[in-house]
């Protein structure tokens, strides 16, 4: 595989960013001494586990819990009706969508189990609480359950025909919620004046986001109040979430994230779980400990993709696009999570003429309703089934008209002189080059010495075949962050963040940023986050921790300096307009007069002083590139070895090349997975 071509600076500055610093993060993972959420366990904890329906789709008829009960160590057996007379509510779900006659979104509710049938192989129907996870296991065994089972659908192509099992009775056709975009008459008009005409129709099929580290959750309650030991990208979220559920303060609850062994979406949010051990805490009074099982993940961990596409795109006789039409599915699942809809509705079609000048558009998304575990986020969220269904159509429009696939890339990709571009959905493109992108992508994998290398592979009995593919990404959901600093006495000069760390290097990433700004060594300088005691925010999705966080960072760094200043000119009896800044020290300017960083807080009457910084970018960024893939197949055995691959990417300004390269050979392994 060739390296991603990033450009290294050989200089390395003694301070900050765009350079290779070494993870802060890995002496502390590779030696054993990471945190996980099952590396924690409280004195006197009980075990749940989660019996779950093996149906699609089927009635509860009936459940006898009086042998699993009476088993060895059980604690409690809770079905739904339990939960309900407790007053424990659903997980609410954001009504930010509507269905085609203007009326909210509807789906099931999210209750931690199953209230009178199970919509889905996995859907928890019933939780068992024991001493220890091998006896609570054991009464699972014991629980005997009664399912009369139900019509059920999983092909949302089939769910919304006439006649198709019912997954809610509120929801008619199956159909949650619609979008509309574009301009269906200039549409129209673009293919009746077009020369070629090319369709597809594809799937991007459904996904198993399979974390390395199963989630787990422990929670303890203690003087009227929770702490929620788990492994959330979003503990402001997951803690704002819980106190819904139980119709209290999110002050009541405390959600406390260590080490994550990969999240990717997948675990954002609150989770069932997590809200079944924070009850049962509270109800047997003493910590309850869950942690799911490969297998369990596979079923009740939220899924990804599953989005059905129809598309058509118009050209003109030069093979310059004129319009695009497109009709997409995405399968919900039974019970959507809070990423479910967002992300066909919104993310794909944000990017789907990628980077492409498409100068009109028509989209109709559909979310519909299936017996299936619930689909969300994962990694990328919309945007690789949007280029995917775009490359494919370039690709497949080339062909039948007899047209070099690379040719007509050119022709329609958005040139350096469209900027600032605006897109269909009122996002802009702020600069860009995709033309270098691919002439760079084509360059780097020797594109033209491709016809050699298949010779080769001849020679040895292989087939080999390649492929291009030109992206965009849009980066900064959600985008607001807010970063405390707080220096204190003994030089410590500590981060606290609301996004959150799952193995992304925000740790050595923030650190860079801020020794950048205070010109302080880099041991001077600890990160925290998940905590919601000690900081707040959106949580690590959609791409903005380093994009949003970080510029938070560096704003609240610079506001550390700015309020140094004054503290300074007091100590100093100098102007805080005479006062500058220095490799941590302050000084009188043109004096060699000056008080350090540490010497400053340690004058304060905490010995600390502290700032906090909001920050919301102007507008989304856009990474964008291209890469090439090559393949050789043996005829007779089918086995097919990745020969080649190639990528080039514009990601802007860069603060640690390590860990950018990481990235992307993370994404690029999961992507040929």
């Amino acid at each position: 595989m060739n390296a991603p071509a990033v450009q290294f600076d050989p200089s390395s500055a003694r301070f900050g960013s765009s350079r290779t610093q070494k993870r802060l993060e890995d002496d502390r993972l590779l030696t054993g001494k990471g945190l996980y959420s099952d590396d924690r366990n409280l004195p006197n904890q009980a075990w749940m586990v989660v019996v779950r329906c093996p149906y699609a789709h089927a009635r509860i008829s009936a459940m006898n819990a009086e042998a699993a009960r009476g088993a060895g160590g059980v604690l409690a057996v809770w079905a739904y009706a339990d939960l309900a007379a407790d007053g424990v509510d659903h997980i609410p779900f954001p009504p930010l969508f509507k269905r085609a006659d203007g009326s909210p979104m509807e789906a099931p509710l999210r209750t931690l189990l199953a209230d009178g049938a199970g919509l889905y192989a996995g859907h928890a129907v019933a939780a068992i609480f024991a001493e220890s996870r091998e006896q609570a296991q054991d009464a699972a065994d014991r629980l005997e359950i009664d399912y009369e089972e139900l019509p059920c659908v999983i092909d949302p192509r089939v769910a919304i025909l006439p006649g198709a099992p019912q997954v809610s009775a509120q929801v008619a056709g199956n159909i949650s919620a619609e979008q509309r975009y574009g301009d269906a008459n200039a549409v129209a008009a673009a293919f009746a004046r077009a020369a070629r005409v090319t369709e597809i129709e594809l799937h991007n099929q459904r996904l198993i986001a399979n974390a390395i580290e199963p989630r787990c959750s422990l929670a303890q309650y203690e003087g009227g109040r929770w702490t929620l030991y788990t492994q959330t990208q979003q503990p402001t979220g997951t803690r704002d979430a819980l106190a819904a559920v139980f119709n209290t303060q999110p002050q009541q609850f405390r959600v406390v994230v260590g080490d994550i062994g990969g999240g990717f979406g997948m675990k954002t949010g609150l989770s069932p779980e997590d809200a079944l051990v924070c009850h049962a805490a509270r109800k047997l009074g003493r910590p309850v400990k869950w942690r799911a099982d490969r297998s369990e993940e596979f079923l009740a961990a939220h899924m990804a993709r599953d989005q059905h596409f129809k598309a058509r795109l118009a050209l003109d006789a030069d093979g310059r696009i004129l319009a695009l039409r497109m009709d997409s599915l995405g399968n919900f699942g039974a019970v959507p999570v809070g990423s479910s809809a967002i992300i066909p509705l919104v993310l794909g079609p944000k990017v789907q003429t990628t980077v492409y000048h498409v100068p009109v558009i028509e989209y109709r998304v559909r979310g519909v309703l299936t017996h299936t575990m619930a689909t969300g986020a994962y990694r990328g969220a919309g945007r690789p089934e949007a280029n995917y269904l775009m490359e494919r159509l370039i690709e497949k429009a080339a062909r039948e008209m007899k047209l070099d696939p690379i040719e007509l890339r050119r022709r329609n990709l958005i040139q350096p002189g469209q900027y600032p571009y605006r897109t269909h959905l009122g996002e802009t493109y702020d600069s860009g080059d995709f033309g270098r992108m691919l002439e760079s992508a084509l360059e780097a994998a020797d594109w033209n010495g491709f016809d050699t290398r298949r010779g080769e592979s001849r020679r040895h009995g292989k087939l080999r075949g390649r492929g291009l593919a030109v992206y965009i990404e849009w980066t900064g959901a959600l985008p607001t962050e807010t970063v405390d600093i707080r220096v204190d006495a003994d030089g410590t000069v500590t981060v606290f963040s609301g996004t959150q760390a799952m193995g992304q290097g925000l740790e050595t990433s923030y650190t860079q940023l801020i020794t950048e700004v205070l010109q302080i060594p880099l041991e001077r300088v600890r990160i925290v986050q998940g905590d919601t005691d000690l900081a707040n925010g959106m949580g690590s999705v959609g791409s903005r921790s380093a994009f949003v966080g970080g510029s938070a960072v560096v704003s609240a760094g610079r506001n550390t300096v700015a309020r140094g200043k004054e503290l300074a000119a007091d100590a100093l009896e100098s102007a805080a307009a005479d006062i500058g800044y220095r490799n941590g020290q302050f000084s009188i300017t043109g004096t060699d007069r000056s008080i350090a960083l540490a010497e400053l807080a340690a004058k304060q009457p905490e010995k600390h002083f502290r700032v906090s910084a909001t920050e919301t970018p102007s507008s989304p960024s856009w990474p964008n590139g291209a890469q090439v893939c090559e393949l050789e197949i043996d005829p007779e055995t089918g086995e097919i070895a990745l020969a080649r691959f190639t990528s080039v990417d514009d990601i802007g300004r860069i603060i640690n090349h390590m860990i950018v390269e990481g990235q992307i050979h993370g994404g690029i392994a999961q992507g040929v997975g």
